[in-house]
C-alpha cells in the first residue's frame, strides 16, 4: 500500500448507524480519530435524525434520506473547520445519531402510597402504576438539555426523572378527583389521557413528547382489600345453609378416601348440619301469658279483671258457677265460663238409682 492510498485510508466515506437495541436513544458515530472524507455517503434511516456538531455547536440536524457531504449540497457545513488540502477538504465535526421512533413500555409507579378523601372509605392510601410512551420531539433540545456529551444515551439514564414527573401530576389528579376508589377501575383510560394532555408540557422542556401513557392498576393497601375480600364473600354466601351444603360437598368430592378424611368429614358434616338446624330450627312457641285477666258477671254486675288464679279460686268456692258469663281480651262476646274455662271445672258423678 503507497502512503497516498494509505492516507485516504484514514478518511470515512461512509458515515451510518444501525441499531439493535431497544432502549439507545443517541448514539455518536466512532470516528476512531480519522476524519470524515469530503463528499462522504451519510445514511439516515428512518425513525433517525443526524446532527453534527463542531467544536461543541451544532452545525445541521438531517432527517431521513441519503446525503452526500459537500458544502454545495450542505451549506451549514461551510461553517465547519476544514483544511485545504492537495484532495478533497475532510469534516473533524461529530455526528450523533438521535432514535426518533417510539420507546414503548417504560414503567412508572408510585413510590410511596398516596393519602386521598373517599366518599365511601372516608381516607384511603393508594398505589398506582403503569407504563408510557416517549418519542424525542426536539433532536436539538434533547441534546443540549439531556445528552451532552453522552455517546451512547440509553432510556434508563431519564426514565426515572419521566416517572418522577408523571407521579407528581398524578397524586395531584388524584388528589382533586372525586372518583370513589371501587369505580376508579372503569376510569383507567380517562386518567391515562389526562395525565397525559397536563403532563406533555413538562415533557417538551426536555425535546421529548409523551405519545400515551397507561394506568394498569391501582390498589389499596393490602388489610383494606382482605376487609373488601371477607365483605364479598359474605355477600356471595347467600343462604348459609345451602352454603354449608355446598361445601361438605366439596369436601367429600375432594377428598382420597382415607379413614382419616372421612373421620374429618364426618364430624364437619355433623357441625355443619347442626348449625343448618340450629339456623333452621322453629323456635318454640311463646310461654303461657299468665297475665291474661278475665271479667266476670256476678248477680249482673261486672267484676274483676281477675288473673286467671283468682278465677280458678272462685271456681272453687262456687262464686264463679258454669253459667256465668265471663269475657276477656279476644272474645266477641260474653260467654259461659264452662266454654271458656271448661277445663277447670270438675265434673261431679250423677246421683245414685
Amino acid at each position: 500500500m503507497g502512503l497516498f492510498s494509505w492516507l485516504f485510508g484514514q478518511f470515512i466515506d461512509v458515515v451510518e448507524w444501525t441499531d439493535d437495541s431497544q432502549d439507545t436513544m443517541v448514539y455518536r458515530f466512532n470516528r476512531q480519530g480519522n476524519e470524515i472524507k469530503y463528499g462522504a455517503k451519510l445514511t439516515v434511516r428512518e425513525s433517525q435524525v443526524a446532527v453534527f456538531v463542531n467544536e461543541g455547536e451544532i452545525a445541521d440536524v438531517l432527517e431521513p434520506g441519503i446525503y452526500e457531504l459537500e458544502t454545495n449540497n450542505i451549506p451549514i457545513l461551510t461553517n465547519l473547520q476544514h483544511w485545504d488540502h492537495g484532495f478533497n477538504s475532510p469534516f473533524k465535526a461529530e455526528v450523533y445519531f438521535l432514535n426518533t421512533k417510539r420507546f414503548i413500555d417504560l414503567k412508572w409507579g408510585t413510590k410511596n402510597p398516596i393519602m386521598v378523601r373517599d366518599p365511601e372509605f372516608a381516607m384511603v392510601r393508594l398505589r398506582a402504576f403503569g407504563t408510557y410512551e416517549i418519542r424525542i420531539d426536539d433532536p436539538k433540545t434533547f441534546l443540549k438539555e439531556i445528552v451532552g456529551t453522552d455517546g451512547h444515551f440509553t432510556t434508563d439514564e431519564i426514565e426515572s426523572q419521566l416517572t418522577n414527573l408523571i407521579v407528581s401530576k398524578f397524586a395531584t389528579i388524584l388528589g382533586t378527583d372525586e372518583t370513589p376508589v371501587l369505580d376508579m377501575a372503569r376510569n383507567y383510560e380517562k386518567f391515562g389521557n389526562y395525565i397525559t394532555e397536563h403532563i406533555a408540557p413538562y415533557f417538551k422542556e426536555y425535546g421529548l413528547t409523551l405519545t400515551k401513557m397507561l394506568v394498569e392498576n391501582i390498589s389499596l393497601p393490602e388489610e383494606v382489600e382482605k376487609a373488601i375480600d371477607t365483605r364479598s364473600s359474605r355477600e356471595i354466601t347467600g343462604n348459609l345453609n345451602d352454603h354449608i351444603k355446598y361445601q361438605s360437598g366439596q369436601a367429600l368430592g375432594n377428598s382420597d378416601g382415607s379413614a382419616s378424611d372421612m373421620v374429618g368429614m364426618g364430624a364437619g358434616l355433623a357441625m355443619g348440619q347442626q348449625m343448618a338446624n340450629a339456623l333452621n330450627a322453629t323456635p318454640p312457641p311463646p310461654l303461657p301469658n299468665q297475665l291474661v285477666q278475665y271479667y266476670v258477671a256476678i248477680e249482673s254486675v261486672q267484676q274483676g279483671p281477675f288473673s286467671l288464679e283468682q278465677i280458678q279460686a272462685h271456681i272453687t268456692n262456687g262464686e264463679i258457677a258454669k253459667e256465668t258469663l265471663i269475657w276477656t281480651q279476644g272474645m266477641q262476646n260474653w260467654e259461659e265460663a264452662s266454654s271458656v274455662l271448661s277445663q277447670h271445672f270438675t265434673q261431679t258423678p250423677p246421683p245414685l238409682p
